[in-house]
């Protein structure tokens, strides 16, 4: 009696680069990808670091703190101008970077919640004008940022639809606020400093910034939600949970993976955000953010400080991609492990 073994699929496959690429064609691809990275990202980023420290570490520093002199040491006065000129830059500087993260983080939340609503009611019913709500959610992709801060400026402006509107709102500076305690009023907060209108002021970088970084988080959610279908939801529901009660213990479980890449994803936008956000600003020092202080030092011919700043975006980059591999592994080992316990279970 003749017996046959049948060889399984994976036998059958022939092993890399033997029957499927050419080891020569191998080769070649894998250089010219290399090479290609290497000439478009890693001179790029090294140059950043190799100019920011051109003029050595004291003068990195000095981009953020202006170096004071020595006690005691007399200055002429042409040195006294040229450190209150530093302790100015290095002020602008900082307010840079602390409105940036500010309004990071404002907008990297309101992205979430309108990203869990948006992929929640677009995965889970089917109603009328879904098809042009998830073009709404792509719209972004498609809009050049500078357009959507005309957009703004059109909407907000002095001569806009909502211009007599926004021209008599006056709110504060959240950077601004002191403590003046309970001894005259009841609220112990107070701010020093407010502004009146929309365009040209932070609220207005708030705006554009939330306009070219909502897609992320909805857009990282929407097709995992898809896959996973609506069983999960339908099951709690029918054993007497309560709305709520379903998506903070079966829905987010099940997409925290999703939810924090595409958080990731909005928060490097938000800080490298240039275009949208140099519209509504007005090219005013107290509305800038990194990417616009970097082209301002860049025009003063102040190369050396302009890359030390390029610098903190790149390690904030170097950051969010750390982060991104991290979430990708988590995420697929939790999917992997839900398959094996499935596989376990049958």
């Amino acid at each position: 009696m003749a017996i046959t073994v049948e060889k399984s699929p994976r036998a059958a496959m022939p092993a890399s680069g033997d029957g499927i690429t050419p080891p020569l064609l191998h080769k070649i691809l894998v250089a010219v990808t290399a090479g290609f990275l290497t000439l478009f990202i890693v001179l790029p980023v090294a140059n950043i670091f190799v100019q920011a420290f051109s003029k050595g570490a004291g003068a990195y520093v000095a981009a953020f703190h202006a170096v004071e002199p020595s006690a005691g040491k007399q200055q002429s006065p042409a040195d006294r101008r040229k450190l209150s000129a530093a302790r100015a830059e290095a002020g602008k500087t900082i307010s840079a970077i602390r409105l940036s993260v500010g309004i990071a983080a404002v907008v990297v939340p309101l992205n979430v919640v309108f990203g869990l609503a948006a992929a929640w009611s677009v995965t889970k019913f089917r109603f009328k004008g879904r098809s042009l709500l998830m073009a709404l959610i792509d719209l972004p992709f498609s809009v050049s940022p500078v357009i959507a801060g005309l957009i703004f400026v059109l909407l907000f402006g002095r001569s806009g639809i909502f211009g007599s509107w926004a021209a008599c709102l006056t709110w504060p500076d959240p950077f601004s606020v002191y403590w003046r305690g309970f001894a005259e009023h009841l609220w112990p907060f107070g701010f020093a400093r407010s502004y009146s209108g929309v365009i040209f002021t932070p609220l207005a970088i708030v705006l554009a910034s939330i306009f070219v970084t909502f897609p992320f988080v909805a857009r990282s959610l929407i097709p995992l939600m898809e896959n996973q279908g609506t069983d999960e939801e339908v099951a709690a529901l029918s054993l007497g949970a309560s709305g709520w009660r379903t998506f903070f213990k079966v829905t987010l479980p099940n997409v925290k993976w999703a939810l924090l890449y595409g958080v990731i994803l909005c928060t490097a936008r938000a800080f490298g955000e240039f275009g949208a956000v140099s519209v509504v600003s007005g090219h005013i020092d107290s509305n800038d953010t990194m990417p616009l202080r970097i082209e301002k030092l860049w025009n003063a011919y102040n190369n050396q400080a302009a890359f030390a700043v390029a610098s903190v975006l790149t390690l904030l980059a170097a950051v969010t991609l750390i982060l991104q591999l991290i979430v990708e592994y988590k995420g697929s080992k939790a999917v992997i492990d839900a398959a094996e316990g499935e596989g376990a279970n049958r």
